[in-house]
C-alpha cells in the first residue's frame, strides 16, 4: 500500500456515539466510566473531534453492547462500492494493524458465503432473491461488472460493493480467471 487509507469520518463516529448512548439511556459520565476514558474524550468523541483509535471505539462499543462495526459502519446508500485500499479504516495502537468496515450484518439477518470463478463471454443474470436481500462482493482477482441492472458497476481485485439482491441484477466478467466472494444477506 503506497499511501495511507483515509480515516473513519469523525461525523459517523459521534452520530453512532449520540444513537447508541441515547438508544441505552447513558449520561455521558456514565458511559465514559463503563468504557474506561475520561468525559471529555467522549464529549469531544461526540462532537465529531479529536482522533479515536480502535481501542478506544472497541471500549466504548463493549461498554455501549453494541458490536463495533455500529459505531463505525457508514450511511448506506443504495450501491456502495469501495475501491481496494480506499475504505475508511481505524488504527490499533499497539500494533501495526489496521481494519477497513466492508458492511455489518443488521440484526437478525442470515448470511450465505459463496466462493464466484466466472469467466468473460456471458452474462449471469439473476432475477430478484426474497425480499430484503442484500448481496456483498469482494473481488479476489480479475474484473467483474456487477450490480442491479443498469447500475452494474466495474470492479477490480480487492474492490467491495453491496447492492440490493431483490431487483434484478447480474454478473459479467471483464477480464480471464475473474473470481469473487459472494455474500447473499438476508433479513
Amino acid at each position: 500500500m503506497s499511501e495511507a487509507p483515509p480515516r473513519l469520518p469523525l461525523e459517523w463516529i459521534a452520530a453512532a456515539l449520540r444513537r447508541e448512548r441515547t438508544r441505552a439511556g447513558l449520561s455521558l459520565s456514565e458511559l465514559a466510566k463503563r468504557a474506561g476514558i475520561a468525559k471529555s474524550t467522549l464529549s469531544q468523541l461526540e462532537a465529531a473531534g479529536g482522533n479515536p483509535s480502535m481501542e478506544t471505539i472497541w471500549a466504548l462499543a463493549v461498554a455501549l453492547g453494541v458490536p463495533f462495526s455500529a459505531l463505525v459502519e457508514p450511511p448506506a446508500p443504495a450501491v456502495q462500492v469501495i475501491r481496494a485500499g480506499r475504505g475508511p479504516t481505524v488504527h490499533s495502537e499497539q500494533s501495526s494493524f489496521l481494519a477497513t468496515l466492508l458492511a455489518a450484518s443488521p440484526p437478525g439477518a442470515r448470511r450465505d458465503i459463496y466462493s464466484v470463478w466466472l469467466e468473460p463471454g456471458t452474462v449471469r443474470d439473476s432475477e430478484p432473491h426474497i425480499p430484503g436481500t442484500v448481496e456483498h462482493i469482494v473481488v479476489s482477482a480479475g474484473r467483474v461488472k456487477a450490480g442491479p441492472r443498469g447500475e452494474g458497476v466495474e470492479l477490480e481485485a480487492g474492490d467491495y460493493v453491496s447492492y440490493r439482491g431483490d431487483v434484478p441484477h447480474a454478473y459479467e466478467a471483464l477480464a480471464p480467471g475473474t473470481r469473487f466472494v459472494l455474500i447473499m444477506q438476508h433479513v
